[in-house]
């Protein structure tokens, strides 16, 4: 039996994914909208669906909006922006209660799809463009989001080692845009941009939870069609640097930001992938790691340290804040530890006590419908069907020979370091 049970149809001009199931007590509803990125559009993109969930056509004003909500016994709308590798993913869920377990025989799930299906289709608009206070209201919130990504250093350092290592590279661009680019967006030219992502992104809708499969069919049938669309695909290729970048930047900063990028050369979805997370959770994913009990525990250089992937791009990078005189320490002990991956000195044991830990993760994630949702768009971004029950399976039977062999695969690309003012060059 599987651990998820997901049914997909093909829909007019989108996929919908079912996955029925009884675990949860509320009905999760998820619009996903999948484009290349690109620097010409990533910061209408970054800033539309927050356009969309503040007011629609029946709903004009966020307050009306929320209070509809709250008569659907208190139902949560939420938006994000994400990158998948190369794309900018929008996603718009709204969670409800089940109504099997309300006395009242309100349809919830029908109700929700309704609203989803006004929040997409009909937004609030004035002579054929967006409502101008909120288009107003909503630059300037995406203008606090971009800034505040340079208020938080720790994010600020992640964001300039992806800039630099990525130059030249859609990945390279913020997920929230360009603040420069804000401004320019007009009512209009918002809306024009809504149309035709409506009628050139991927297109996807997922629903979870104790839902009868025909009447949800049936329902997104008659609120949300679309033209059919073949999805523009990235065709961007990773390029590869022959010897590493090392950046040093000056700002007033009381510690500093050691953060290190590595291209994997595996994708998710990769024959290698399986032995990549292993890696990745051996070597500094976890708190039982390499780089935390060396760089951290043993030699205390840092007030935090780890490693994660960006599975769709194939990168891995290193986050740690360090004392501004230890950068050279802590780049030549992380190196160390890269160097005890790809000539296997490691442990049986590290490599149980991982896969254990990235089980476990991996059985939290699906406790969640939004979690749910995040680990089957995998499938979407990557084109590849992978079952998490595979997922599993592929990483269980990983071996120490795979993961040497996938540790070799794996090259520095770009070292960089925010240091303080008073460090010496």
């Amino acid at each position: 039996m599987s651990v998820i049970s997901e049914s997909i149809k093909d829909m007019n001009g989108y996929k919908l994914h079912i996955v029925k199931t009884e675990k949860f007590k509320t009905n999760t509803i998820v619009w996903k909208m999948k484009a290349p990125l690109s620097k010409e559009t990533v910061t209408e993109r970054a800033l539309l669906p927050h356009v969309l969930q503040s007011s629609t056509a029946g709903f004009p004003t966020t307050a009306k909006l929320r209070a509809y909500l709250d008569e659907l016994y208190g139902a949560n709308l939420f938006v994000d922006v994400s990158k998948k590798g190369e794309y900018q993913v929008i996603s718009l869920s709204i969670e409800l209660a089940n109504e099997k377990f309300l006395s009242d025989s309100t349809p919830l799930l029908s109700k929700g799809l309704e609203l989803l299906s006004e929040i997409i289709t009909k937004p609030l608009t004035e002579n054929g463009a967006f409502d101008r206070e909120t288009i107003e209201n909503e630059k300037r919130t995406l203008k606090q989001r971009i800034q505040s990504v340079y208020d938080d250093k720790m994010r600020y350092a992640n964001y300039r080692l992806v800039q630099e290592m990525c130059e030249g590279e859609p990945y390279a661009l913020h997920v929230n845009g360009e603040l420069e680019a804000v401004d320019a967006i007009t009512a209009n030219s918002l809306y024009d941009y809504y149309e035709k992502a409506l009628s050139e992104d991927e297109l996807d809708l997922y629903v979870i939870g104790d839902v009868n499969p025909k009447e949800v069919e049936e329902s997104a049938n008659t609120l949300l069609q679309f033209s059919e669309r073949t999805p523009v695909e990235s065709n961007y290729l990773n390029g590869a640097r022959k010897e590493e970048k090392v950046i040093k930047e000056q700002q007033d900063v009381k510690q500093g930001k050691l953060n290190i990028g590595y291209r994997t050369n595996v994708k998710y979805g990769d024959q290698d992938y399986y032995a990549l997370q292993v890696f990745n959770g051996i070597f500094g994913g976890f708190s039982h790691s390499k780089l935390f009990l060396n760089v951290r525990e043993k030699n205390s250089l840092a007030y935090y340290v780890g490693s994660r992937l960006e599975s769709h791009k194939g990168i891995m990078m290193v986050m740690s804040g360090i004392e501004f005189k230890n950068f050279e320490l802590a780049v030549n002990i992380i190196k160390e530890q890269m160097e005890a991956m790809k000539t296997g000195a490691f442990t049986d044991e590290e490599m149980t006590q991982t896969k254990a830990v990235i089980k476990n993760q991996l059985l939290e994630t699906i406790d969640t419908a939004r979690g749910m949702v995040e680990l089957l768009y995998h499938n979407v971004v990557s084109k590849i069907q992978l079952p998490l029950d595979e997922w599993l399976k592929g990483m269980e039977t990983t071996t120490k020979d795979e993961i040497m062999k996938v540790a070799n695969k794996v090259n520095l690309d770009t070292i960089y370091f925010l240091t303080g003012m008073e460090a010496a060059e």
